[in-house]
């Protein structure tokens, strides 16, 4: 766990836990892994999200900005680690994002609590 957590993304940015300032970039989804960063049990059917520097805990609103979809997630994991992605979202966020037939979407952030 130590590890994950001295681990940067090249595609955090400063502002991201600036509740003022929105952060834009493209989302990924992931599907597997046993134990999160924040120590439970990760299970694809929650609506939780990967970020690089949010607490545990913090809610965010992820829109797909080509369809406007978009979902309240809880962080409770560390990454993306790909270049270019801003968060990662399990798969039942993802596919309320309608994010899963391309893998990715173009999404802006914000942290709503």
């Amino acid at each position: 766990m130590a590890a994950v957590k001295k681990r940067t993304s090249v595609a955090s940015r400063r502002d991201a836990g600036d509740n003022k300032t929105p952060s834009h970039g493209v989302a990924s989804f992931y599907t597997e892994g046993t134990k999160t960063a924040s120590g439970e049990k990760f299970n694809t059917l929650d609506m939780t999200a990967a970020h690089p520097t949010l607490p545990f805990g913090t809610k965010l609103r992820v829109t797909n900005v080509a369809s406007g979809q978009s979902v309240t997630v809880r962080v409770n994991d560390r990454g993306p680690y790909i270049r270019g992605r801003v968060v990662d979202v399990s798969y039942s966020a993802a596919d309320a994002l309608g994010m899963v037939g391309k893998g990715v979407a173009k999404v802006k952030l914000d942290v709503v609590q």
